[in-house]
């Protein structure tokens, strides 16, 4: 398998396989494709799995695609501006935990499944919901990135707080939590909310500069309805 990304403004990862060899994506993830690709959609994992994805704002159903010759040409699009990052599982022990949405494609190896967060108070305020997803197994994995990628690696206890919604993925070493913002000036006149996600190292954490739910949010009021 060889890749490369193509596109600036909204990306996509075009691959070329060879036979034999499989991707999949989540619904209606594929971009284009050359002749020789077999598509089969199904709930990966079963019915547990499937709606498990469902909440966390991934499709019921995936799509796995199946080189029938060698040199077959396919590619996955990302839906916002933003980037696309490359992770091989295979030199990430333990896998790597993700938002909802960031998943964008991965090889039929890597194994794709729900992860609870830990505290009650992080999956009600954390702005990512109850259900993350933990992407394990030995291949590559594709994220999409909404904006630019800033990865960050923390040192054992070294803190790091970010705005809810900016946060990608980790690994599975930092611990996940979210802090009240102090002072009701702060939380009502400073536009960042009434939390923060706070990452405690050790480990890798991926960052993405845009918030594309907050940013639609921003841009709403301006966006004509009709009558």
């Amino acid at each position: 398998m060889r890749y490369q990304i193509v596109g600036q403004t909204v990306p996509a990862v075009e691959l070329v396989l060879n036979k034999g060899e499989q991707f999949f994506t989540q619904s209606g993830g594929m971009f284009y494709q050359s002749e020789g690709i077999e598509m089969n959609t199904n709930a990966r994992g079963g019915i547990g799995a499937s709606l498990g994805r469902m909440f966390t704002g991934e499709s019921i159903f995936m799509s796995t695609y199946t080189a029938q010759v060698d040199n077959a040409t396919i590619a996955f699009s990302s839906t916002v501006p933003g980037c696309v990052l490359p992770i091989n599982l295979g030199a990430a022990p333990g896998g790597i935990i993700m938002q909802k949405g960031a998943f964008l494609c991965a090889q039929n190896s890597i194994n794709l499944k729900v992860e609870f967060t830990k505290k009650f108070s992080a999956g009600l305020f954390g702005g990512e919901g109850f259900i993350l997803q933990r992407a394990e197994g030995n291949g590559m994995l594709f994220m999409e990135i909404d904006g630019d990628q800033v990865v960050k690696t923390l040192q054992q206890g070294e803190v790091l707080k970010i705005s809810t919604g900016n946060l990608v993925a980790f690994e599975p070493t930092v611990r996940y939590e979210v802090e009240t913002i102090k002072g009701l000036k702060n939380i009502f006149l400073g536009g960042e909310g009434l939390f923060l996600t706070k990452l405690t190292g050790p480990g890798k954490v991926i960052l993405q500069t845009q918030n594309f739910p907050d940013f639609a949010g921003r841009i709403r009021p301006y966006v004509a309805t009709g009558s």
